[in-house]
Parts: structure tokens; C-alpha cells; sequence
């Protein structure tokens, strides 16, 4: 389960920055009825390279090739090139990049038409960064990489890249008077050591089974007895090491990262202090706080606290743009697309040589 999870985790951060997926997929899979109700026409008039249209604005295959080869090249180098048949809980490997890179595309041609309705376009000399980067990034390919993407041409590449600054500057712009002011109580991170005593054991298919009354009354008189040791002045650490029953016995969070009767003890220890016994989610706890203040993980918090706020004012916004829009999904010509084991073609590079431009 744990390579699944990485791979997961892995295809989530490969979709665009803004992180709206689950909008972004809604517009060609129909996993929204609410929004794609009577909008939806499937694999009607489309020309043979039409992957789908939105709009009026269209993705063909080549294009598709493009974002697909270079995301499959990069993970193959992780994880050879069999992982495609690997079977996670929601498909194939191979299917959840196709439905990734779906997903990306569909999303960038979205914003490129609110761009258009918000009136913002590339300035000539976003152009011509467009075209070198462009052309800095085709002289890298090999003839393998160059039929792998549907014999992409430099015009196309640079294409896309234009697309994808569009999407950049439309993101800047609609976020551009979102700077709120944040505390250091709000972004603090907080580290403490714990003795989890858990009140659940795991099923035959690794799901959590409260115990019962008996059981929990059990756990509770064993963390009273580690209490009691405690206050006649155990170590800490020791009966940490004997007791505890969570994955780690340190950690560091912020609020927000933890449930809420755990975060209204841990954050009002003093350092060094030492809770009472706790009853938090999935069992009991005795939490002893050993920094209160971290400078530099605060401003860290701050900036990412920022950006998650930058990314639901936008999100706000383009779910609502999304919802009016006209989609078109070519099934047929997709679901024909596989993922090549051709060992030949490595480029993935086509965002590396994009953000040395662009950012």
C-alpha cells in the first residue's frame, strides 16, 4: 500500500499548481451532475486528433501526448516501467494519469477562457519567452520522444506553453489583493512528546474497530497507572518508549493538524509541562510539550496558510466559471490512448524548461 500511496501523492502534486482537480476533472468526466447537466455531448463531430473541446476552445492529441509522455517518463524513472499495470483502489496506475493529465489540460483551457473574458492576454514579450522556451525544449527531444507526442511541432510546444502562462497570470490576477495578515498564534508550531494509548483495533481489512466499553475502561486504568508513575517522577521518555502506542512518540503541528480536544491541551502547555490524561480521537493521551515557538517554522506556516487562502478565493471563482461551460469528451479516441513502454522516449522536461522561463 505504501508505493500506491506515494503514487497517489506523487500524481496529485504532478496536476497544476492551483490545485482546483476535482473542478477541473468535473468538466469532462461528469463526476458533477449539478454541473454538467444538459452540457454534456459526447463524441459528436469531432475531427480525429479532437480530444475535447470546451467552448470553443479545443485539445488535441498531440497536445495531450505532449503533457502524457512527460508525466509517464518521469514516473517510470521512480518506479520502471511496469508500474502502469499496477492496480491501486481507484484503477490502474496508468488510468490515474491519463484521468491527471485530463484534468490538467482541461483546466488550463478553462482558464485560458476566463482569461479571455477577464481580458487578460500575454504581452509580446511573454511571446517571445514562450518561443525560446519553446525552442530550447524541442532541441532536447530525440525522434523517439517527437513520435511518442503525436510528431509535436516547435509551433505546438510553444503553443501550450503560451496556455500555460496565460493560466499563470489569470491565477496572479485574481488573487493579486489577497494578503492577509496572519498571527503568530495562528501559524505557530507547537512540538510535543506523547504516550497514546489507542481504543480501537484494526479489521481484517485495516479499518478501525472501536473497542468497547470493557476494553476502553482497560486502556483508560493503564494510562492512569503510567499518570501515576509519572507523577512520582518516571521518565518521561522511558514510559514513552514502553508505552506508547502512536506511530511517533514526537511531533510538531500547527492548529488546524490535529483534532480539537488534542490541539486545546498541547496548545496551552507551557515547556516541559506535562498534561493531564486526555481523551482525543481513537483513545487517550498524556502529551509533555517540549517547544512552545518555532520562528522559523511560524513563517513558514504563514506563507503556506497564504497560499491556501490564495487558492480558495480563486477556486471560489473559477468553480463558478466552470459551471456555465459547454464540454465536449471524445471517449472513444481517449479510452484508444495507452501509455507506450517504449524505452526510447525519455523527455520530461516540459515544465522544468517552462518555470526557468516563466517563474
Amino acid at each position: 500500500m505504501h508505493i500506491f500511496q506515494t503514487i497517489r501523492n506523487k500524481l496529485n502534486r504532478a496536476l497544476y499548481i492551483i490545485g482546483a482537480m476535482a473542478a477541473a476533472t468535473a468538466l469532462l468526466t461528469g463526476c458533477s451532475a449539478d454541473t454538467l447537466e444538459r452540457k454534456v455531448v459526447f463524441t459528436t463531430g469531432f475531427s480525429d486528433n479532437e480530444v475535447f473541446r470546451i467552448e470553443d476552445s479545443t485539445c488535441s492529441l498531440t497536445e495531450a501526448m505532449v503533457y502524457l509522455v512527460n508525466t509517464r517518463t518521469g514516473y517510470e524513472s521512480t518506479f520502471g516501467s511496469e508500474i502502469w499495470s499496477a492496480v491501486t483502489d481507484s484503477g490502474t496506475v496508468e488510468d490515474r494519469l491519463k484521468e491527471s493529465v485530463l484534468a490538467k489540460i482541461a483546466q488550463i483551457k478553462a482558464m485560458n477562457l476566463l482569461a479571455r473574458e477577464t481580458g487578460i492576454e500575454l504581452e509580446e514579450a511573454d511571446e517571445e519567452l514562450a518561443n525560446t522556451a519553446a525552442a530550447e525544449y524541442y532541441s532536447t527531444l530525440t525522434k523517439a520522444d517527437i513520435e511518442a507526442m503525436n510528431n509535436v511541432t516547435v509551433e505546438e510546444i510553444a503553443d501550450i506553453y503560451k496556455e500555460q502562462a496565460v493560466a499563470d497570470k489569470l491565477y496572479d490576477y485574481i488573487i493579486r489583493d489577497i494578503n492577509p495578515e496572519i498571527s503568530d498564534d495562528e501559524a505557530r508550531t507547537i512540538t510535543v512528546e506523547q504516550i497514546f494509548f489507542k481504543t480501537y483495533s484494526l479489521d481484517a481489512s485495516g479499518e478501525k474497530a472501536p473497542y468497547s466499553d470493557d476494553q476502553k475502561r482497560a486502556v483508560l486504568s493503564r494510562a492512569r497507572d503510567v499518570m501515576l508513575k509519572l507523577n512520582q517522577g518516571a521518565s518521561f521518555d522511558e514510559l514513552m518508549a514502553e508505552y506508547n502506542e502512536a506511530d511517533e512518540g514526537t511531533i510538531s503541528f500547527r492548529k488546524g493538524e490535529k483534532d480539537a480536544e488534542y490541539e486545546a491541551v498541547a496548545f496551552n502547555l507551557g515547556k516541559e509541562e506535562i498534561s493531564s490524561i486526555t481523551e482525543v480521537e481513537d483513545g487517550y493521551v498524556i502529551i509533555r510539550c517540549i517547544s512552545t515557538f518555532n520562528r522559523e517554522e511560524t513563517e513558514a506556516n504563514k506563507v503556506k496558510i497564504v497560499e491556501m487562502r490564495k487558492r480558495e478565493v480563486f477556486g471560489e471563482q473559477y468553480d463558478a466559471f466552470v459551471a456555465t461551460l459547454t464540454k465536449e469528451l471524445n471517449h472513444k479516441l481517449w479510452d484508444s490512448v495507452s501509455i507506450s513502454g517504449d524505452s526510447d522516449v525519455t523527455t520530461s522536461s516540459l515544465m522544468e524548461v517552462y518555470q526557468k522561463y516563466f517563474e
